[in-house]
């Protein structure tokens, strides 16, 4: 029964050199799959929040026209939801947070009168490539 015992213990217990290898390309062709997803995932995100934002300025913007019977200044632009800037009637702040960049860090766009919205204004954050104008834009005029 020892010598049993001894053959099953001197056995080898150590992976070789090709299953480890095999390992790492099963987990390499895993990660190149499942990362592209998580990595769209991520500028879907980020395309949900600018939209998001945009939504929130649009009512905030829509309660300072009640308010003050008018639009904000393209010179005033977003910040003067925060701070009373030369309104007169101002009863804000109309949104909770200081006006930032959009998800990539661009500034949002404000222009009132607006081009695309001649007797309102137009808002919009020049999207993942940082160029106005382009496809990507995410803005209040468009229906996407």
């Amino acid at each position: 029964m020892k010598s049993e015992i001894s053959k099953f213990k001197s056995g080898r217990h150590a992976f070789t050199l090709i299953e480890l290898l095999l390992v790492l390309v099963i987990l390499a062709v895993l990660a190149a799959v499942v990362v592209p997803k998580f990595t769209h995932r991520s500028e879907e995100a980020k395309i949900a929040a600018a939209k998001a934002d945009i939504a929130a300025f649009d009512v905030a913007i829509d309660a300072y026209e009640i308010d003050n019977s008018r639009f904000p200044t393209s010179d005033e632009g977003l910040n003067a939801l925060v701070t009373a800037g030369s309104a007169t009637a101002w009863k804000g702040p109309y949104i909770k947070r200081a006006v930032t960049n959009d998800p990539w860090g661009h500034p949002y766009v404000y222009r009132a009168p607006g081009q695309h919205n001649p007797t309102g204004y137009d808002l919009s954050s020049s999207g993942p490539d940082g160029r106005e104008g382009t496809d990507d834009d995410i803005d209040n005029w468009s229906k996407r």
